[in-house]
């Protein structure tokens, strides 16, 4: 959710933080705030964007060779320049910025309002702040042993860095439940939510785990358990390239990400997918096949788009591997008090790695002895960390806030891993296997030829721009890519859309339909394209607006069709890769026709890392 920057070194800090903040804008937010230390501890912070805190900051004193920069998407309190970070101490000698929520503030709040502190924003994260400094003045300690105490009364999730206007060169952070990336530099050090404020300065990260401590400094980096104890930083190469998350050329991080697909998906596959010798290679999988093949149950747990990924997997691995699989919403799973046996298999599937629903999901599964194999993007991430074993996506960085690359990736990946455990378990024929791997082996040219659509389905977008409900409809493997293709719109263009399975129509939405209802079908041809084309002639008669979405060639839609998107024939385990194409290019100018900001969309956060 929120971005958090920092930087100590021998370069100024500002323009680094700024530049920071910006590269992590697509994690959505709504203010924005720096702290600096420069003889003295400066605070600046502001409603509204990054480019709108420049320009009041023109003219200032920002010079400093050490300080923190906050995005911050509201939780406690309204968005305003009060609840904006970073949060100064009541002493006005530390400054603080925090991503995550702490639950028991309130009791926090009330015992230092007792002893006469006072607060300036309706947030959680002051509270936090000068609950840290009251330890620190209370106990006489140094800062670093009083946000130890204080972590350790803490109920929440967090991360959260600190200076002190009496140490300028260090930053002090600590996480739990909300990620944290240090970069190393030459005599200087580099923090953020994720990798990319620091790409163009360090390719060498730590990934800092869930109840450990920095004291980072422009020379030295210490890591400490909440024990005092030193720990060892394991320090990663990344992979990631600057241009990775730069737009290309494009008008938009979403259209890139879109036109990435056909290069994303075949990166997915290399060296994994192997045609010619009939072979899938994945360590993951390979090296705990015991325990995916013999799993009682698959239970898939993921959010938003990723859970649309997982109702497709659950049609796939039912149908090749002929194993019982559950999809589950991770944020609903957490609270239940689900039966979980040794020999469930966990499948847990999130583009960062770090949707803290999924993350607390997977460990109390963990904890009761299933198995947990992860599908992240995000390498080191902390659902990576956490399972017993996974796959990456591959997708490279994906900086729209709506999922695009990811997903598709995310199917390729669980199409792989099924057909895998299919054949590992002699519940497909080899004819069928090899025909699923060419099938997949051509996703990525099928879904090329789909994007030169793109000017056919841009006309269709500025047709309906101006309606306020959609509804999309699909049967079997289909629906999953109605649900997200209406996903999509709703997210893009803020039009109401409804995903449902084209046999429940009839069981209430159909009294939505007149002549002022846009209906999406995905139709193309598949065992109940019969039915999906009686379910279109019923929208027909009540004279609803059909876009459909077909097979070339095929013409049984055209008579009841008013819009028509064609797209390669493929297998039905491989068909949602390419269906899906034709929505998010629709999602995607619809919302540009109405002027959205498609990258940010409001309200919305790229990663999820609160409840």
């Amino acid at each position: 959710m929120c971005g958090i920057v920092g930087y100590t070194g021998t370069k100024q800090a500002y323009p680094i933080i700024i530049k920071g903040l910006k590269r992590l804008e697509y994690r959505g937010y709504d203010s924005t705030g720096v702290a600096l230390l420069n003889s003295g501890l400066k605070v600046f912070k502001k409603k509204g964007k990054v480019a709108e805190l420049e320009e009041t900051l023109v003219g200032e004193d920002l010079h400093g060779f050490a300080g923190i920069g906050h995005t911050r998407w509201a939780t406690h309190g309204e968005p305003n320049d009060q609840n904006a970070h970073p949060h100064q101490s009541s002493s006005g000698k530390l400054a603080m910025i925090h991503n995550g929520i702490i639950e028991n503030y309130a009791s926090l709040k009330k015992e230092l309002i007792s002893k006469g502190y006072n607060f300036t924003s309706d947030t959680d994260s002051e509270v936090l702040l000068n609950f840290i400094e009251e330890i620190k003045t209370k106990n006489n300690c140094d800062l670093e042993e009083a946000i130890r105490i204080a972590l350790k009364r803490v109920v929440g999730a967090y991360v959260i860095l600190l200076i002190d206007e009496d140490n300028p060169g260090t930053i002090i952070a600590a996480r739990k439940g909300s990620p944290l990336v240090i970069g190393i530099g030459k005599n200087e050090h580099f923090l953020g939510s994720d990798a990319s404020p620091m790409l163009e300065y360090t390719k060498e990260v730590v990934y800092v785990n869930d109840y450990e401590l920095a004291i980072v400094k422009p020379n030295e980096l210490i890591l400490k358990n909440l024990g005092n104890e030193i720990l060892t930083p394991f320090v990663q190469k990344l992979d990631i390239e600057l241009a990775a998350i730069e737009k290309g050329g494009f008008d938009y991080f979403m259209l890139k990400e879109i036109y990435e697909q056909p290069t994303t998906i075949f990166d997915c596959l290399r060296g994994r997918l192997d045609v010619e010798n009939g072979t899938i290679q994945m360590a993951g999988v390979q090296d705990n096949l015991d325990k995916l093949i013999n799993a009682n149950r698959i239970i898939i747990l993921a959010c938003g788009t990723s859970w649309h990924a997982g109702l497709i997997a659950e049609y796939i691995f039912e149908e090749l591997c002929r194993t019982s699989v559950e999809v589950e919403y991770a944020s609903e799973f957490r609270y239940r008090n689900p039966i979980i046996i040794p020999g469930d298999v966990i499948i847990a599937i999130s583009q960062s790695g770090e949707t803290a629903d999924t993350l607390v999901a997977i460990e109390n599964a963990k904890e009761k002895g299933a198995f947990i194999f992860g599908i992240v993007n995000v390498v080191g991430s902390s659902i990576a960390r956490t399972s017993h074993a996974g796959a990456y996506t591959h997708a490279g960085s994906e900086i729209g806030v709506a999922s695009t690359k990811a997903f598709t990736a995310q199917l390729a990946v669980l199409t792989m891993v099924a057909l895998k455990i299919a054949k590992e378990k002699n519940t497909i024929s080899n004819e069928r296997y090899r025909s699923c791997l060419n099938e997949l082996n051509d996703v990525p040219v099928k879904v090329s030829k789909i994007l030169e659509s793109n000017d056919l389905i841009k006309s269709i977008a500025e047709k309906y721009k101006n309606f306020t409900n959609f509804l999309y409809l699909g049967r079997g493997y289909n629906f999953p890519i109605a649900l997200e293709g209406a996903l999509k719109l709703k997210e893009i263009s803020y039009i109401h859309a409804s995903g449902y399975p084209a046999a429940e129509m009839k069981h209430g939405p159909i009294a939505l339909v007149d002549d002022s209802l846009p209906v999406v079908f995905i139709a193309t041809k598949d065992s109940n394209i019969e039915k999906t084309i009686s379910n279109m002639q019923e929208i027909k008669a009540r004279k609803g607006k059909i876009i459909s979405i077909i097979t070339e060639n095929d013409e049984s839609a055209i008579s009841v069709s008013n819009e028509l998107i064609a797209v390669p024939a493929a297998d039905e385990i491989v068909a949602p890769m390419l269906n899906v194409i034709p929505l998010q290019l629709l999602a995607y100018y619809i919302g540009i026709a109405k002027g959205c900001d498609v990258d940010k969309p409001r309200n919305l956060a790229k990663s999820v890392t609160v409840e």
